[in-house]
């Protein structure tokens, strides 16, 4: 598992004097598989926070949230999540796409405690998978290279109050995207979202949006 670092990162342990240190925490954490204890964390979560790379060079850090279970493991080396409605800007997506190397932090709040993810990402507008995820629009999986915790002591601990009313669930309608009321963005809007604004109460300015979110109410 040495591989893990390159020579930027030994030359940090070189500074630190924790070279030998990095080796056995290594050793004993990094794992190329998911172990069962691992994957019934995984499947807990209901949010985790997925790193891609785009067109040049620049790291781009998303936040997922779903149902606890949103993300799948498949075996144990595959793990699969949705992705859900978004902006239509598709950054992760779109990263995917080019570049398939990602990272992805799950994170419980309340115990506390983390895992990381190392692994290639692959998207089949086609996955059979996507009828397992409702309300989704594109299924990722993802093939590990790494696995491992992190140690928990920097993590506020904080007590999750309500799941988002806008997470796709089979019982119920998906509350529509308030974002899509804003007048600058009426007539870029797909065909399948022009009567958003007008089902919510009429078309809103930028700053109207901007009190809503304050609010709570976005």
């Amino acid at each position: 598992m040495k591989e893990i670092y390159g020579d930027q990162h030994r030359r940090m342990q070189d500074l630190f004097d924790t070279q030998p240190l990095a080796d056995r925490v290594s050793d004993i954490i990094v794992a190329e598989e998911i172990a069962d204890d691992r994957k019934g964390f995984i499947e807990s979560r209901d949010l985790f926070f997925l790193t891609t790379v785009d067109h040049r060079g620049y790291p781009t850090c998303s936040y997922k949230g779903g149902q606890p279970g949103f993300v799948k493991v498949l075996d144990s080396k595959t793990l699969a999540f949705p992705s859900f409605d978004g902006n239509g800007m598709y950054l992760s997506m779109g990263n995917i796409t080019a570049n398939n190397k990602v990272g992805l932090l799950f994170i419980d709040f309340e115990t506390p405690h983390r895992i990381r993810v190392h692994g290639t990402a692959s998207i089949d507008p086609n996955d059979a998978l996507i009828s397992e995820f409702f309300g989704a629009e594109l299924v990722v999986r993802v093939t590990i290279t790494e696995i491992f915790i992190n140690c928990p002591r920097y993590i506020h601990q904080y007590q999750r109050i309500a799941p988002s009313k806008y997470v796709p669930q089979n019982d119920r309608l998906t509350p529509l995207a308030q974002w899509k009321r804003i007048n600058a963005v009426q007539d870029a809007l797909p065909a399948r979202d022009e009567n958003i604004a007008e089902s919510l109460g009429g078309v809103i300015t930028p700053e109207e949006y901007g009190a809503l979110l304050m609010q709570g109410k976005a």
